[in-house]
């Protein structure tokens, strides 16, 4: 197009008022700031009529956009952009991947000729699904009804982390809102209309649920707000069942343009969006914040060769903080719009360059020639992902089952999950910063408890633990792992209150049950001393459970000291890292409870 307008332009500079205008823009789009300032501003100095003002007010935020360009192209980002493949992507648009935090679920939006019906600019808009095993990504089928309607547009913008809560967009009622549509039992339900707090007569196309599922961000255009489609967000009230009023998160992210296609990152800190404004190069541009002490600070400009002078959108990024996914227009693809998979390199490191010369030079002062570090597109994640499938421990069998997120410090529920019913698979984000409990509950069943210690700038570690619950009868041990006791002591932290309610409410629940808590320790320090302290540990969680109304008769103690080891000083001995051998000191030293009777 370009052409045309310079060769209009040639044969007669006055043959249009704004030819100055789209010149400009045409050299934008290519990426020639100079040229493109050189048209701008010729076009701002003519353009007298009252006529042109709002065009002129857009010339100069062009320019100021074309000077972000010069000086962000010049610390081009560290990644690699990759076409996710012929098993996802196809000749026809594919856009907006919504995954869970493992990246072991993609949905995304396609216009594929699945029926015979038209819509304006192509075929409707569906739902597709791609499961990855071993890194890679199954062949993508439609979701199906009841998410998929015929003859309707359906389209994907959020899916919670642990995959179970997917959030689309239809403007059936021709204003366009965000509908909630949950994973029961390994079908997707009906999708369902989000309240009147979040949805409104004005344009809701955006949403992003955090990791504990008690915060929902999302992006609107109604009045009130500072510009175009600002971003909100609203919390979940336990109390009453719903969400609350929705919150305008302040100019520090929003500004006078649009903000749109917000996504809380599971480490419950780290937000990307696309905005107009801030210091875009052109268009949309992705955008990243982190949340400190409370407060968003000044969002950064992902940079080139994520955005482009024309409009960069949506991004979606992994647990890891290492992948991200987005849709783009892109030579190579297989069809108008394709879903790549972007790679964040991290900072370079910087080389010690040698040669002759500096080789010579060094025999008196080594010389060091280093290489300019990039601008860093991802600071990586602080985080931790759990996941694993939950079975009963004689059949195998998986289990649907309820797990509780605990912060022990607290003393606070932060969010509760499911295993799937299907599969018995589960998934848990952890943010950085806390000591957490994880209590996993079925009714028949004993509850198993784990415990970890993410600290803050720990970076991001990824478990696997598979959950075997043991039927409640007699005879069943289980481990207390969210028991704490200082060093050396045995008086009870503060932390271990909601473990020890847990183990009250199951001994309320089966009044007849009697069971012996035993108290273990590893082998260093003298065995005597292992056993008063092992007995005196147990004492007092029984000595808990009697002030909170459990009868005394129900309970026995015993301190079994070092001679229960789970892990032996032998297996210890051969381990070659000390954190895992201090691992295998941990699983040691523990308070169990065995069922005696019921």
């Amino acid at each position: 197009m370009k052409q045309y307008f310079e060769k209009a332009y040639n044969l007669k500079p006055t043959v249009s008022p704004d030819i100055l205008f789209y010149l400009g823009w045409c050299y934008h789009l290519d990426g020639n700031w100079t040229k493109a300032m050189e048209y701008y501003n010729m076009f701002a100095g003519k353009a007298t009529a009252p006529e042109l003002a709002p065009l002129k007010t857009e010339a100069f935020k062009k320019i100021q956009e074309c000077k972000n360009g010069q000086a962000l192209e010049s610390q081009k980002a560290r990644v690699w952009i990759d076409n996710i493949g012929d098993e996802i992507n196809s000749q026809y648009p594919d856009y907006a991947p919504v995954i869970s935090t493992d990246e072991a679920l993609m949905i995304f939006t396609t216009r594929r000729p699945d029926t015979e019906e038209m819509a304006f600019g192509g075929y409707f808009e569906d739902l597709y699904v791609s499961r990855r095993e071993n890194g890679v990504w199954s062949k993508a089928v439609p979701i199906g009804k009841p998410v998929n309607v015929k003859g309707q547009h359906d389209a994907t913008i959020g899916l919670s982390p642990d995959g179970h809560t997917l959030y689309v967009y239809n403007d059936d009622r021709g204003n366009g809102d965000i509908y909630e549509s949950i994973d029961e039992d390994g079908a997707w339900s009906q999708p369902e209309l989000m309240e009147k707090t979040i949805n409104t007569d004005a344009h809701e196309p955006d949403a992003s649920l955090t990791f504990d599922g008690k915060r929902l961000y999302f992006t609107s255009d109604k009045p009130g707000g500072t510009g175009g489609h600002d971003i909100y967000y609203s919390d979940w009230n336990d109390e009453k069942q719903k969400w609350g009023e929705a919150i305008n998160v302040g100019t520090v992210l929003n500004t006078p343009y649009d903000e749109r296609s917000v996504f809380i990152h599971p480490d419950g800190e780290t937000m990307y969006f696309a905005s107009k404004g801030h210091n875009t190069m052109g268009g949309y541009d992705l955008f990243y914040s982190k949340l400190v002490d409370g407060k968003w600070t000044t969002p950064v400009n992902l940079g080139p060769p994520l955005n482009t002078p024309d409009d960069d959108v949506q991004l979606v990024v992994a647990g890891n903080g290492r992948f991200g996914y987005c849709s783009s227009y892109r030579s190579g693809g297989y069809g108008e719009k394709d879903i790549y998979v972007i790679t964040f390199l991290g900072p370079e490191k910087l080389p010690v360059l040698s040669n002759e010369d500096n080789l010579i030079a060094s025999i008196a002062k080594p010389i060091k020639e280093k290489l300019e570090e990039p601008q860093l597109v991802s600071e990586g994640s602080n985080m931790a992902i759990l996941t694993g499938i939950i079975r009963d421990e004689k059949t195998k069998q998986p289990l649907k089952a309820q797990i509780v997120l605990v912060d022990n410090e607290a003393n606070k529920v932060i969010a509760e999950f499911n295993s799937d019913a299907v599969t018995g698979k589960y998934l848990v984000s952890l943010p950085g910063g806390s000591n957490y409990g994880i209590a996993i509950r079925k009714d028949g069943y004993l509850f198993h408890s784990e415990n970890f210690v993410i600290p803050d700038e720990s970076g991001f570690r990824q478990y696997n633990k598979d959950a075997d619950l043991k039927k409640v009868e007699v005879g069943q041990t289980i481990i207390l792992r969210n028991i704490f006791f200082d060093l050396d002591k045995y008086t009870l932290r503060p932390e271990s209150v909601n473990e020890l309610e847990r183990l009250i409410k199951l001994l309320q629940e089966n009044p007849t049950m009697k069971i012996e808590i035993s108290g273990h320790t590893d082998t260093r320090g003298s065995a005597e001393h292992n056993q008063e302290l092992s007995y005196n540990r147990a004492k007092a969680v029984v000595d808990y459970l009697i002030a909170h109304g459990i009868d005394a008769g129900r309970l026995t103690y015993a301190g079994y000291g070092e001679t229960k080891t789970i892990v032996s000083d032998e297996a210890i001995a051969k381990m070659k890292s000390t954190t895992e051998k201090e691992e295998a000191h941990q699983q040691n030293r523990r308070t169990e409870f065995k069922i005696l009777s019921m």
